[in-house]
């Protein structure tokens, strides 16, 4: 590959950006039209679930230019009808003589398949340019592909001596303007939003996205709720949407509880128990049949605990505020029975940002590890 290459795969990147939020359940794509002379003559990208693709809208920009031209895309291109026809017969309808791509596409709709209709095409192909970025773009979509289940990204935010509310369970506000915006941005990319009953209860969250300018897209708002204890008139069924709201009970929950809260509108989703609650397994199967791919679970600490000890944690995203609270009944944002330092769960390398006052540290989940 060449710099020129990378260079138009970075635009290619830099475009699959602006569709960041807006195209669940498919990938963030960008694409790129170049010319044998080194110009550009097409881009695109997709930028929402049933809209053109990003190949579409490039070989449509570039017109009569894209015969004998090179293709650069982020993911590769699709090779099924869904709500739009399959994008590779049309890139080698258009003429395009090369084809350079960052990564294959594991769902198994596409899986190769988008390859193997170029190159019977005559299409040279090549995949694997900046192909690690491409994945960190499009990490959510690779997981839910390859692991059957939504991308789970555990929030927090909390003190600097681990508190995410005081002794008496207050904690409004913890961290600053900033980085209350940015946790708003994290909801606008999730297809659903993950708190336990007892928040519901106490603290009463719409769960909305709230952000400088309204956003089309409203996530799934989910209660883990085994015993159907969510009021009718919770702020979480009626800040939005009430079908967008999501009561995730257990095959006990009482008969009248769950009348109630379907008179409302509201979903309910009935999952098995594990240990006498939710069985999380369970329910993002559930999420993942309603084209759920990203969740973001806000807790608080129990919650957290129950999807870390189910191994159900992708990434974690923790606003780390400069305070110090104490007090031995503090929560903390990992509650549970705890485990010993050889079986922790590692994290991979921290991202930290700052936002106002305040940090963003975010890491992949690794595992655990046994010396």
């Amino acid at each position: 590959m060449t710099t020129a290459d990378e260079r138009f795969m970075r635009r290619a990147l830099e475009l699959a950006e602006r569709g960041r939020g807006l195209t669940s359940p498919n990938p963030m794509v960008g694409a790129v039209v170049v010319t044998p002379a080194g110009d550009v003559a097409g881009e695109g990208a997709h930028l929402r679930a049933g809209g053109p693709h990003a190949e579409i809208e490039a070989l449509a920009a570039a017109g009569n230019q894209a015969r004998g031209a090179t293709l650069y895309l982020t993911l590769e291109p699709c090779a099924h009808q869904g709500r739009t026809p399959p994008c590779a017969p049309a890139i080698a309808e258009a003429g395009v003589a090369r084809v350079v791509a960052a990564l294959g596409d594991p769902n198994p709709l596409v899986a190769g398949r988008g390859f193997e209709i170029l190159r019977r095409a005559g299409v040279a192909v090549t995949s694997g340019l900046l192909a690690e970025a491409a994945a960190r773009q499009n990490r959510v979509f690779l997981t839910a592909m390859t692991a059957r289940r939504p991308h789970v990204t555990l929030k927090a935010a909390m003190t600097l001596d681990g508190k995410i509310a005081d002794a008496g369970g207050a904690s409004r506000w913890i961290t600053g303007e900033q980085a209350r915006a940015h946790a708003h941005r994290l909801r606008s990319e999730a297809d659903a939003i993950v708190v336990g009953v007892n928040t519901v209860l106490k603290d009463d969250p719409a769960l909305t996205v709230r952000l400088d300018r309204p956003w089309p897209r409203e996530p799934y708002r989910v209660v883990l709720d085994t015993g159907a204890r969510t009021p009718a008139q919770a702020r979480v069924i009626r800040a939005g949407d009430p079908a967008r709201a999501l009561v995730a009970v257990g095959d006990r929950a009482p008969a009248t509880s769950l009348r109630e809260l379907q008179a409302t509108g509201a979903g309910i989703v009935r999952c098995p128990t594990r240990d006498g609650r939710v069985d999380l397994g369970a329910l993002l199967e559930a999420l993942f049949t309603r084209q759920v791919r990203g969740v973001l679970v806000e807790g608080g600490g129990e919650v957290h605990a129950g999807f870390l000890d189910a191994g159900l944690v992708d990434r974690i995203a923790v606003y780390l505020a400069p305070l110090l609270v104490g007090g031995r009944a503090a929560p903390t944002p990992v509650g549970g029975t705890g485990r010993e330092l050889k079986s922790a769960v590692r994290l991979g390398a921290l991202e930290v940002t700052r936002l106002g006052g305040d940090v963003l540290i975010e890491a992949d989940v690794l595992g655990g590890r046994e010396d």
